[in-house]
């Protein structure tokens, strides 16, 4: 069971982000992938300003990437995040990158386990309820679909 994908990133590839055999390093991958991380977060309740005021944060414990098809220079990208779990203090989801001219085709996938983290007690902490009924929310959704 998995909710319906959100776009959570669109962006460029640029020519200072392949290395020195002309395609682009893993950590252009890692680093869009983080940026859809925090757009899926704030789209589910966990803003920005929440993680600053009750000193929260979210921490990744596995990252599995793949690698479809390689992007270049100037490609535009999407990058649309699906919610494939939740329990009280974890979330799993998957980031999957295709082109915007060919959505068609993937060109990179990021499954995501992360848990929300107390950064003054530097341990997990429970989820807000809000954010965890939310989630179930959109899981029942793609469910009945």
């Amino acid at each position: 069971m998995a909710a319906a994908p959100i776009t959570t990133y669109r962006g460029t590839v640029y020519p200072w982000d392949m290395d020195h055999i002309g395609h682009p390093n893993v950590r252009v991958y890692v680093a869009k992938f983080d940026e859809a991380n925090w757009q899926f977060a704030a789209r589910i309740g966990l803003t920005p300003e929440y993680f600053r005021s009750r000193q929260r944060g979210l921490v990744a414990v596995q990252q599995n990437l793949s690698y479809a098809r390689e992007v270049i220079a100037g490609d535009a990208i999407t990058i649309r995040t699906t919610l494939t779990d939740v329990s009280a203090r974890k979330l799993c989801f998957r980031h999957d990158m295709v082109l915007e001219a060919d959505d068609q085709h993937q060109q990179g996938a990021g499954d995501m386990i992360v848990v929300h983290l107390d950064r003054a007690a530097r341990r997990s902490c429970p989820l807000p309820e809000a954010v965890v009924a939310r989630c179930r929310e959109m899981l029942a959704e793609e469910a009945v679909a």
